[in-house]
């Protein structure tokens, strides 16, 4: 009894924290159909995790800060018409 209990208990534990990882995955990934829908969950828009830091806006001073996500930038490439690795920014 007392060696089930541990083995099951880390069990447990380990699918739980698998099963959570999962879908803040597939959260992050989301495509939107057009820039008024990203804009309403990001308001400065999004950009890659990488790009975003070294890149200038072409579009001139924004208002907001976009949010920084690779997988979500990714998700959403088609959005970014000036290329400047930023999409939809406000």
């Amino acid at each position: 009894m007392k060696k089930i209990f541990p083995i099951v208990l880390s069990f447990g534990l380990l699918t739980s924290v698998s099963f959570s990882t999962v879908s803040n995955v597939d959260a992050a990934a989301k495509s939107y159909k057009n820039c008024t829908e990203l804009n309403k969950d990001y308001r400065g828009g999004v950009g890659g995790v990488a790009r975003a830091a070294n890149v200038t806006n072409k579009g001139g001073k924004t208002k907001y800060k976009p949010y920084v996500s690779k997988s979500l930038y990714d998700a959403n490439t088609k959005l970014d018409r000036d290329k400047d690795y930023i999409a939809c920014e406000k």
